[in-house]
């Protein structure tokens, strides 16, 4: 499957220090299906879980958007 970053997520991405390397690792160790997703992983390296909102439409995974989540429990 293809994997797109939207502008947005790109951005939080470069704001937060967070690889796109690593947003894929996670998303290909993973079994989706069609629709939107959110997924809250531990990162090693951050002192918060990353949340990532995806699309998937076909073959093509979206990004839309990553990010700390700061709400969530701290290490």
């Amino acid at each position: 499957m293809e994997i797109k970053f939207s502008r947005h997520a790109k951005r939080r991405a470069k704001l937060y220090g967070i690889s796109e390397s690593i947003v894929i690792d996670i998303l290909r160790d993973m079994n989706l299906h069609q629709g939107e997703h959110e997924i809250i992983r531990d990162v090693p390296g951050f002192s918060y879980p990353l949340k990532i909102v995806i699309s998937i439409e076909e073959n093509l995974i979206k990004v839309i958007t990553n990010y700390p989540l700061k709400k969530g429990r701290k290490k």
